[in-house]
C-alpha cells in the first residue's frame, strides 16, 4: 500500500465513510492498467463491454479487437514504446478499441476533441509530437488543415458505422455522409481505414510490453479554457491508483459483472474516461452515448436500457429533465448517478431526485488528479451542497495565497496530495513548478472551504471571482439562488467592471417561460441575495448559452464583448 506523505494531515473525515469502504486501499495492486484490462477480459469474457447505438461488443471481442489494433501499431505501423498516439473520436465501439490496443502496445495516449479547431488541433499534435491518429472521416477534413506541420505518420480514419453489423454499417455511412452530408470533403494521402488496421494486426502478433507504473498512459490536454492547453502527464500508476480508489468507493453498491452504464459525456474528457475505466474494471456494460445533445435519441436510448448507473454534468441532467418524454423514462433501477466537471446546482438536485428518486452524487476533481480526489458517499440521500469527503489515499487542505493551512469555515485554494495527482505537465517544468507547493500539494485554482466534520464545499475558479466594493462574490451561489426561480433554464453570472464598485455583478438568463421579467428576477435575487451580491444587470438570451464540449457554461466568453 502507498503510505501518506510525511506530516500527513489530520483526515477529520474519515468518520463520514460510510460502513466497508478503507480509508487506504492497495494503489499498486496491478502493474498498469493494461493488467486491468487484460484481468477483465478473461473474467467477464463473454458479458457485453460495450454498446453503441444498439450494436454490442463483449469483453472477448475487446480483448480480441484491442490486440489487433495493438498489434498493427507495433508491426505495421511500426510504432515503439511511449510514442503518443491521438484518438479523436466521439464515443464510438471504436474508442474503447483504439484506447485499450494502444494502452497494450505500449504507447501513450493523446485523447484529442473532434470538435477542436484547426489551430488547437494544430497545437495539441504538434505540442504531444503524436506519430498516429485515430480519427473519424467527419473531422478529416480540419486534420487535413494541419497535418504538414506535425510529427504525424499514420493516420487511421473510420466512419459511425464502421464495427456495426453489415447492413447497418453500411446504411448508417450512407445516411451520415451522403444522405446528412456530416462528411465534409478531405483528401489525405496514405491514410488506412480502421477495420483495415485490425484486420492487418489480426495477422501480427501483439509483443508484451513489460509497462510500469511510472509509464505515461496518458496525456491528458487541460486548460484550452483558460489558457494554453497543457499536456498533463497522467502515468499508469496515477490511472491504476484512482481506479483502486473509486473501485472501493463505489464497490459496495455495484455489483461485479452486473451493471449496466450509460456514458453520454465524451470519452476524450478525463471525467468520462476514468469513469470507462472503473466500469470496464467491474465488468459493467458501458453505452456509449454518441451525441447527448440529440436529447430524443438520448431518451430513446435511456428508454429501452435497463440503466443501473450513469454519468452527466449539471447542464446535461438539467437538459434531461426539462425534456418532453422525459417523464416516461423508467430509472427506478439505477442505483447511481454521477456528476462531476461542474457544480451541481440545487433547483436541478433536487428536480432530479423527485423524478427519479435517485440523489445525483457529485464527484470533485480535476484532469490532473485523473480526475477523482473528493465525492459524496453514494447512500447519501439528498443535495447536500458539498462535493464530499477525499477518496481513500487522498489529502486535502486549505490554503491560502502563502501556502498556509487555513482553519474550517475558511475559504482558500483546494489543494490535493495523493497517488492519482499527475506527474507534471508534458515539456512544461515551469508550468508545473506553479501548480505545485514545495511540500507536494497539487494547487487546484478552485476556491473552497472544509466543514468541521471534513466535507468539502466548492465556492468558485479563482479566476471567475467577482469583486465587489471589497467584498468576494462567487459566480455559483449567484446561478444557484437564480437557478430557484421556476422560470429560470439556464443562467450564469459574471464580474463586469463598475465604477463604484469596480465590479458588478452581472446575469445571463435564458428562460423557460417567456413572460420572464427583470424586475421578476431582481425581487427573486433580493429576496435570496444581500445588496451587494444582487445582479447589476441582467441579459437575457433567447439561445443556450456557450459551453464546452461536456456542457460547462463558458462564462469567459460570456465576459468578452460582442463586437458591435
Amino acid at each position: 500500500m502507498d503510505r501518506l506523505p510525511d506530516k500527513a494531515v489530520n483526515r477529520i473525515w474519515l468518520p463520514q465513510y460510510p460502513e466497508g469502504i478503507s480509508p487506504d486501499v492497495d494503489v499498486k495492486a496491478y502493474a498498469s492498467l493494461k493488467e486491468i484490462l487484460e484481468k477483465s477480459c478473461e473474467r467477464f469474457a463473454d458479458l457485453p463491454a460495450y454498446g453503441n447505438m444498439g450494436v454490442s461488443i463483449t469483453y472477448r471481442e475487446l480483448d480480441r479487437a484491442s490486440r489487433d489494433f495493438g498489434a498493427y501499431l507495433q508491426k505495421v505501423a511500426g510504432l515503439r514504446r511511449g510514442d503518443r498516439v491521438a484518438i479523436m473520436l466521439p464515443n464510438l465501439l471504436q474508442y474503447p478499441i483504439a484506447l485499450f490496443g494502444a494502452l497494450r502496445a505500449g504507447m501513450t495516449v493523446v485523447n484529442t476533441n473532434p470538435l477542436y479547431t484547426a489551430r488547437e488541433l494544430e497545437h495539441q499534435l504538434k505540442d504531444s509530437g503524436a506519430v498516429a491518429i485515430v480519427v473519424l472521416e467527419n473531422f478529416a477534413a480540419t486534420l487535413q488543415q494541419v497535418l504538414s506541420r506535425t510529427s504525424l505518420r499514420t493516420v487511421i480514419t473510420t466512419q459511425i458505422g464502421d464495427l456495426f453489423p453489415a447492413i447497418k454499417r453500411v446504411l448508417t455511412n450512407f445516411v451520415v455522409k451522403r444522405v446528412r452530408k456530416m462528411v465534409p470533403a478531405w483528401n489525405i494521402a496514405d491514410t488506412t481505414a480502421f477495420k483495415a488496421a485490425l484486420a492487418a494486426g489480426h495477422a501480427q502478433s501483439l509483443d508484451d510490453v513489460p509497462l510500469t507504473l511510472e509509464d505515461v498512459a496518458f496525456l491528458q490536454y487541460t486548460g484550452g479554457t483558460t489558457g494554453v492547453a497543457k499536456g498533463a502527464m497522467l502515468t499508469h500508476g496515477n490511472l491504476v491508483a484512482n481506479l483502486q480508489q473509486v473501485a472501493a468507493w463505489i464497490g459496495r453498491d455495484l455489483a461485479e459483472g452486473k451493471e449496466v452504464a450509460v456514458i453520454p459525456l465524451p470519452l476524450y474528457h478525463v471525467f468520462a474516461l476514468t469513469a470507462n475505466l472503473v466500469f470496464m474494471k467491474i465488468g459493467a456494460h458501458a453505452i456509449l452515448i454518441t451525441n447527448p445533445r440529440d436529447l430524443p435519441g438520448f431518451l430513446n436510448t435511456l428508454k429501452h436500457t435497463p440503466v443501473t448507473a450513469m454519468i452527466g454534468v449539471n447542464t446535461l441532467y438539467n437538459a434531461l429533465l426539462n425534456s418532453p418524454g422525459f417523464a416516461e423514462v423508467p430509472l427506478k433501477q439505477v442505483k447511481l448517478c454521477a456528476a462531476g466537471g461542474m457544480a451541481v446546482q440545487r433547483a436541478v438536485a433536487e428536480r432530479w431526485k423527485a423524478a427519479t428518486g435517485v440523489p445525483i452524487v457529485e464527484g470533485y476533481g480535476l484532469t490532473e488528479t485523473s480526475p477523482i480526489a473528493i465525492c459524496n458517499a453514494l447512500n447519501i440521500k439528498d443535495w447536500t451542497g458539498n462535493i464530499g469527503v477525499p477518496i481513500p489515499n487522498t489529502e486535502v487542505v486549505i490554503l491560502d495565497d502563502d501556502s498556509k493551512s487555513l482553519p474550517t469555515g475558511e475559504v482558500g485554494e483546494i489543494c490535493i496530495r495523493g497517488p492519482q495527482v499527475m506527474q507534471g505537465y508534458w515539456n512544461r517544468p515551469d508550468e508545473t513548478a506553479k501548480v505545485f507547493t514545495a511540500d507536494g500539494w497539487f494547487r487546484t485554482g478552485d476556491m473552497g472551504l472544509m466543514d468541521d466534520k471534513g466535507s468539502f464545499r466548492i465556492t468558485d475558479r479563482k479566476k471567475d471571482m467577482i469583486v465587489v466594493s471589497g467584498f468576494k462574490v462567487f459566480p455559483n451561489e449567484i446561478e444557484d439562488v437564480v437557478m430557484l426561480h421556476p422560470a429560470v433554464l439556464e443562467v450564469a453570472a459574471v464580474g463586469t467592471p463598475d465604477e463604484k464598485s469596480g465590479e458588478a455583478v452581472k446575469i445571463f438568463v435564458v428562460p423557460k417561460d417567456p413572460a420572464l421579467t427583470r424586475q421578476d428576477l431582481l425581487a427573486h435575487c433580493r429576496q435570496h441575495l444581500t445588496g451587494y451580491k444582487v445582479p447589476k444587470a441582467i441579459e437575457f438570451r433567447a439561445e443556450p448559452l456557450p459551453k464546452t464540449n461536456i456542457g460547462k457554461i463558458l462564462r469567459r466568453e460570456l465576459r468578452t464583448p460582442v463586437p458591435g
